[in-house]
């Protein structure tokens, strides 16, 4: 670990430029531009740093003192961690969709209820994937069959044994994955000491709660619901085998104590608000904590009760109970996403009128989240079966064959995939040539007296902005894809009606059933591909910096936002990135500075989160520089309750207008923030918002400058740091720091 050293400051009045990386996870010497640094504040995982003293171009602009703070290793370390975001990932998109609810318009209590009992049913379907593998595959039909037992030595110990025995001992195996989720969830973040802004909060608007507050009651407690729901659902698993063949006083008991903790989860996260608060809570902490005792001393009952009942089991097929409580379940999921989208379109109100999608975030996301869930148990169902399957059917009458639920899953999945990537190629094509019409007369304006020589180049550049310019599309074709996705997750309903897909699809569309089951063994490789695919870009996420450009921007924008939904999702990197932010720029201007807060892409995000944390004693000698910032092209239309315009406009006023935002036509993330002010075309915003951006031309020039044998790069979404277009907007805040405070430098 990196001691910090503590800072003092040279002059007092100085300006402080302070810049935040984006989610390039660039180190402190490039976003500095400077070779020599060193950390003066943080650790390892998060840090401040300064150029070294004594070495030429140690200062900035304007002789301002450079800082950086370097927070890439908070979403993503190891690479242990790296795979936990990857498998973690419905998880996090469950979470994610619990902060894109439209603004003023959604009952908040409604909303959060539905959001958290949909991360219920992803905790339950987690722990049901796992019983399909180890008590119905194994246990209950592998273990019962010789010609499945030979040669896996692993297996046959307990062939030939009671079935009670079975399961009991392979029901350790998801009280076993439970358990790495429960440790993976209550594994502490960083340790830091956090800087509390006062009782009352500096700025009443919503985005200022993030990182704001300490998660970790509300978590603790959200953690103890889910694990209680999920050993009830093992133990509700065990006793529906049960039940099909025994019945008495004890399981009567049981089932009534298994339905009981069920329905106090429900109850805690829909009913109860104080399961809510910030601050530790005895009576409610209690009761989470013993309703997860419970939940545990009951499964364990559960166990026993399965091993020592004398009563015959049921002989050859499925687990009984296991195929209708997965459709159930896949039924349960359908029906809360049509309410959620439902809830969100019928109150959101005349709010999102610039854009009829941008209210329906949370029903996409948490639908995207349901499928993935879906698909990758389904996945490790099949891929298990297939292991354990040898020729298909084996001589004794072994058959491996999943729930029809599954199957029907991995059709619908398959399909939605298909049909949103093909839905996706039409809408490239159809719309490529409105978005090359419009890139040409953004190139055509930059670019008027470009010799002849440099055809080539415009059309790169003009490709450049069309790709760009694609970015608006993402949100109807997500919207399409989750319909897909919902309609796919409906029909496991047909499950429960014992209802094959094949013979279905044969009987009504015509299409034969072999075909139908070839779709479906490619749908299950096509998950493989698609889990296969999150692992390797998750590792070179972390691992390369220019890949990281293109899939870091998930992880980060999902760890971002505190834990509120389900508790297994990754931690919050933004409950010490905006305090620690929060408690450097304090510092720096109670010691007399003057501080240029500099974000780049994300960073611009936890910049406007800790603007709005500041007391106005602080924001008053605070300006801000923006550049590639997806605030106002991404977050205000996935989080219009969080990064609306109201919430721009009082970034804008805490720091009194002082904020420059830069941004490029080829930039696929970032954009202007209140006007995009393109040479030709006239602006009808006014006030101060309207001084705001300043659109950069992309690249410098199509022609190799005489110092030079090629053409300036198209930078695209990376950092603007060394242009001298960055250097004049922190010029200008910086006299403008000065005149205001009449500071000397």
């Amino acid at each position: 670990m990196a001691h910090a050293t503590p800072t003092r400051p040279t002059t007092s009045g100085a300006i402080v430029e302070l810049r935040v990386h984006g989610v390039s996870g660039a180190g402190a010497d490039q976003v500095l531009n400077r070779p020599h640094v060193h950390q003066v504040a943080g650790d390892r995982s998060g840090g401040f740093f300064r150029p070294r003293p004594g070495y030429p171009d140690s200062t900035g602009t304007d002789g301002v003192t450079l800082e950086a703070y370097r927070w890439s290793d908070l979403p993503s370390g190891t690479a242990v961690r790296t795979l936990s975001l990857v498998f973690l990932l419905p998880f996090m998109l469950c979470n994610v969709a619990l902060w894109m609810r439209p603004a003023d318009t959604v009952s908040t209590r409604g909303f959060m209820a539905l959001c958290r009992v949909l991360a219920l049913t992803l905790t339950a379907l987690y722990v049901l994937s796992i019983v399909g593998v180890a008590l119905d595959l194994i246990a209950w039909r592998c273990m019962d069959t010789p010609s499945c037992l030979a040669g896996r030595s692993w297996l046959s110990w307990l062939g030939g044994r009671p079935p009670g025995l079975r399961l009991g001992v392979l029901a350790l195996v998801p009280v076993a994955a439970i358990g790495i989720v429960w440790w993976l969830g209550a594994r502490p973040s960083h340790s830091f000491d956090a800087f509390r802004t006062p009782t009352t909060p500096a700025s009443k608007h919503r985005l200022s709660a993030v990182g704001q507050w300490d998660g970790e009651p509300l978590v603790g407690r959200l953690r103890s619901v889910h694990v209680a729901a999920a050993f009830a659902t093992l133990s509700g698993s065990l006793l529906a085998a049960r039940a099909s063949q025994h019945s008495s006083w004890v399981m009567v008991i049981l089932l009534a104590a298994t339905g009981a903790v069920l329905l106090t989860c429900l109850v805690l996260v829909t009913v109860v608000a104080s399961i809510d608060r910030t601050d530790p809570s005895p009576r409610v902490d209690g009761v989470c904590r013993g309703l997860r005792t419970i939940a545990c001393g009951l499964t364990m009952l559960v166990i026993v009760h399965i091993v020592i009942s004398p009563a015959p089991w049921p002989q050859g097929g499925s687990l009984p109970g296991y195929d209708a409580i997965v459709a159930w379940l896949f039924v349960s999921q359908t029906v809360l996403v049509v309410v959620l989208g439902t809830l969100v379109i019928w109150r959101r109100g005349d709010g999102q009128h610039r854009s009829p999608l941008r209210a329906l975030g949370a029903p996409v996301f948490m639908t995207i989240s349901a499928g993935l869930a879906v698909a990758f148990s389904a996945e490790l169902v099949y891929r298990v079966a297939d292991l354990l399957d040898r020729n298909g059917t084996t001589a004794d009458g072994l058959e491996t064959s999943p729930p029809l639920a599954y199957k029907w899953a991995i059709f619908g999945f398959f399909l939605a995939v298909v049909t949103a990537l093909l839905v996706a190629g039409l809408v490239t094509r159809m719309t490529r040539r409105e978005r090359m019409r419009a890139a040409r007369a953004i190139v055509a304006a930059d670019f008027p007296h470009a010799p002849p020589q440099a055809a080539d180049r415009l059309r790169r550049v003009e490709q450049a902005v069309a790709r760009a310019r694609f970015t608006e599309n993402l949100e109807p074709l997500s919207v399409v894809y989750a319909c897909l996705a919902a309609l796919g997750l409906a029909t496991s309903v047909l499950g429960l009606l014992q209802l094959r897909p094949g013979k279905v699809v044969q009987r009504y569309v015509g299409v034969p059933e072999g075909m139908v089951n070839f779709l479906i063994g490619s749908g299950s490789y096509v998950i493989a591909a698609i889990l296969l695919g999150l692992v390797v870009g998750g590792i070179f996420a972390y691992r390369t910096a220019q890949f990281r450009r293109y899939v870091g921007v998930l992880w980060d924008l999902g760890t971002f936002w505190p834990r509120a939904a389900h508790p297994f999702a990754p931690p919050c990197y933004a409950e010490r990135a905006v305090p620690e932010l929060a408690k450097r720029i304090t510092y720096l201007v109670e010691q007399g500075h003057c501080v240029l807060l500099a974000g780049h892409s994300h960073g611009s995000v936890l910049l406007a989160a800790t603007v709005l944390q500041l007391p106005t004693r602080i924001t008053d000698r605070v300006a801000l520089l923006t550049y590639g910032s997806p605030l106002g092209r991404l977050y205000s239309r996935l989080f219009p309750a969080y990064a609306d315009e109201p919430a721009l406009c009082e970034i804008g006023e805490r720091v009194g207008w002082r904020w420059i935002n830069l941004w490029r036509d080829t930039d696929p993330i970032g954009g202007w923030i209140f006007a995009a002010h393109r040479p030709g075309k006239a602006e009808t915003l006014t006030g101060p918002a309207a001084t705001v951006d300043r659109r950069l031309t992309d690249p410098q020039d199509v022609v190799p400058p005489p110092s030079d044998s090629v053409p300036p790069p198209i930078l695209g979404h990376w950092p603007c740091e060394s242009q001298e277009a960055f250097a004049e907007a922190v010029r200008e805040l910086t006299r403008r720091l000065r005149r205001e405070h009449r500071t000397t430098g």
